[in-house]
């Protein structure tokens, strides 16, 4: 049986499900992640906070970013081979939706007269913009289009409240087909209470073990994602750590059904 991951970002999947997604490929299963809001930089001006994200990413890969749309442009390629690295490491397939992030999502209400529909941190793990509805619809029929039937289908819990993560989640159980979930690793240290409430409603989880080789791809699979290390860990032993605790703790990687 096949597997498609969905991922709101180039990270999101290795980050939260690389280790069974190793272990899956190693053991002949076709394994793909599909990176939902991959899409490239609209033209015109970037919000300020857009580009102090930007700052912070290239930080991490120890070069400068100049404050342009050409920088923007330069960051989501830096990003896809940052995720064509990850996927090799996983022996995954991967598939990028042309959706932008939602730090480039805007509307425009009159000709030149742009709004960035997620300006500030706190916009950026708030509630969907209810004019993405229309960008929900679109997800759903490329979903609908694109997903055999038989391939078993994961997306992420929303854990964290992040905006993507929810369109993510939105799209896909908008497709009345059965879904696993992942938890959105690692949002779970905030928000592991949610799990618990989960277990209390009826959710059940399956726990697949990661073997020593599987923890190590899925750590290898992360640190490929270079330029978003810095916004989780302070550097890439911390990030080793945590999911290997994470994994020892999780019994591997845990993934969700609804009771």
């Amino acid at each position: 049986m096949d597997w498609i991951y969905l991922s709101p970002h180039f990270d999101d999947a290795a980050l939260s499900c690389g280790g069974l997604i190793w272990e899956q490929s190693q053991s002949g299963i076709s394994a793909s992640i599909w990176t939902v809001c991959a899409g490239g930089v609209p033209t015109g001006p970037l919000s300020p906070f857009a580009i102090e994200l930007q700052k912070r990413w290239q930080a991490s890969r120890d070069a400068e970013v100049e404050e342009s749309r050409a920088a923007g442009s330069e960051m989501v390629e830096l990003r896809r081979a940052e995720d064509f690295a990850s996927c090799s490491l996983l022996r995954a397939n991967y598939r990028h939706f042309e959706i932008p992030d939602c730090i480039y999502r805007y509307m425009e209400s009159e000709p030149g007269q742009r709004t960035h529909l997620y300006n500030s941190r706190q916009t950026l793990f708030g509630s969907l913009h209810p004019s993405e509805a229309a960008l929900v619809d679109k997800l759903r029929t490329q979903l609908t289009h694109s997903i055999p039937e038989e391939t078993r289908l994961a997306c992420p819990l929303g854990l964290g409240n992040h905006v993507d993560h929810q369109l993510t989640r939105v799209a896909a159980e908008s497709l009345e087909r059965e879904l696993w979930y992942y938890a959105d690793f690692p949002y779970t240290r905030a928000d592991a209470h949610q799990l618990d409430q989960l277990e209390e409603s009826g959710w059940q989880f399956t726990a697949f073990s990661i073997s020593p080789l599987g923890l190590a791809a899925w750590q290898k699979s992360i640190a490929a994602h270079r330029s978003q290390i810095s916004s989780f860990w302070p550097d890439r032993e911390a990030m080793q750590r945590e999911v290997r605790d994470y994994s020892e703790s999780s019994g591997g990687v845990r993934l969700w059904k609804p009771g």
